[in-house]
């Protein structure tokens, strides 16, 4: 059975069953968000890089049943090819860069009530992870090493999910698949714990399991915690740390026709990467006059090992320690955020800028 038939039929399914039901509350949500990054070092362009884009759709609540559906919108002018690797001189069209809509999210929830303080849950479709809350570092458990996150970062995945919460702890489990045969995957386990004191811990655990049941592959493990402790309002201590490795494996057939390779060039057999960030988010409420200008401040400090073995290049170096300034405001129903940072080398200044205008 196709897997992302079966999920994209229980999604419809679920969306019709929110729409007809009387005991919910569906709500359109939108905004529209410009970004802008600029390297100091490059000295060709005005920006590094920079969009405008549009982000709508509605989400259903219920006590059973929660459900989204979200688009992501680009303007033709930034660079959006709706089919990547497409030789467009050689097709009817000659146009490269072409408007393009993102089925950004889209997912059911179905929910089960089991007592006073414990929940299951079935998720279905398509969603993002983004737990580190670091503004420019983290979720080691997702990410490529290789590109330094900027705010929300887009980590998602095409999944089914169950989910156990009892109080505060939520347990979830996911299998997801990268493509529609489903061939191709990972197992995700995620663990969230909340507590009444200012403490929030997560474990998250990560392995491609998919890709060997039907490919010639290499398991990598990822293994990452996140913590978080509010000192007092407005002060605020967090980081993360993981641990990567790709298994040594000496009878894998790599000539084998159904060899997959590694899903990063640098999950290289037996080498262990080491990931983690520190940060500390700053009162600015205690500061006359501060509080006008800002609403967040923070700093923080994110180290790799063995960083120029990522990149796996020989004309550049770069530094095993990297930072990050982030600076907030929220206007009203409008946010923006600006940070400076550290690019291949901690001496390598970049600036960012985005801006989020929420319409709904």
């Amino acid at each position: 059975m196709n897997l992302m038939k079966f999920a994209s039929t229980l999604l419809v399914a679920g969306m019709a069953t929110a729409v007809f039901a009387a005991d919910g509350d569906f709500n359109l949500k939108g905004n529209v968000q410009t970004q802008v990054t600029k390297s100091i070092a490059d000295e060709d362009n005005n920006f590094s890089s920079g969009w405008i884009r549009a982000n709508i759709g509605g989400q259903y609540k219920s006590d059973n049943l929660d459900a989204t559906i979200m688009l992501r919108i680009w303007g033709p002018e930034f660079g959006n090819s709706l089919v990547k690797g497409v030789d467009f001189e050689k097709e009817s069209t000659t146009k490269s860069n072409i408007d393009k809509i993102l089925a950004d999210l889209y997912w059911v929830n179905y929910k089960w009530a089991l007592g006073e303080k414990d929940l299951l849950n079935l998720k279905i479709g398509r969603w993002k992870t983004d737990w580190s809350q670091s503004t420019h570092f983290g979720t080691y458990v997702d990410k490529d090493l290789t590109v330094r996150g900027l705010w929300m970062r887009d980590y998602s995945h095409n999944a089914v999910e169950m989910g156990w919460k009892h109080g505060l702890n939520q347990l979830t489990a996911m299998v997801a698949a990268k493509n529609g045969t489903a061939n191709q995957g990972y197992v995700r386990i995620e663990d969230d714990m909340k507590f009444t004191f200012p403490l929030e811990l997560k474990v998250a655990y990560r392995t491609n399991a998919v890709d060997v049941v039907q490919n010639t592959a290499l398991l990598t493990h990822r293994l990452a915690a996140y913590a978080s402790y509010t000192i007092f309002p407005g002060l605020r201590a967090y980081g993360e740390y993981a641990c990567i490795y790709t298994q040594d494996e000496e009878d894998i057939d790599y000539d084998a026709p159904n060899y997959l390779a590694p899903e990063f060039k640098y999950y290289q057999p037996g080498i262990y990467f080491q990931p983690f960030y520190l940060g500390a988010e700053l009162p600015v409420a205690a500061v006359p006059g501060l509080n006008y200008v800002l609403s967040n401040l923070m700093v923080e400090w994110e180290y790799i090992n063995k960083r120029d073995n990522l990149y796996q290049v020989t004309e550049q170096t770069y530094d095993d320690w990297a930072w990050t300034v982030a600076l907030v405001r929220n206007i009203g129903k409008s946010k923006l955020q600006f940070s400076l940072y550290s690019e291949n080398e901690m001496t390598d200044l970049g600036l960012a800028f985005r801006l989020t205008s929420t319409i709904k």
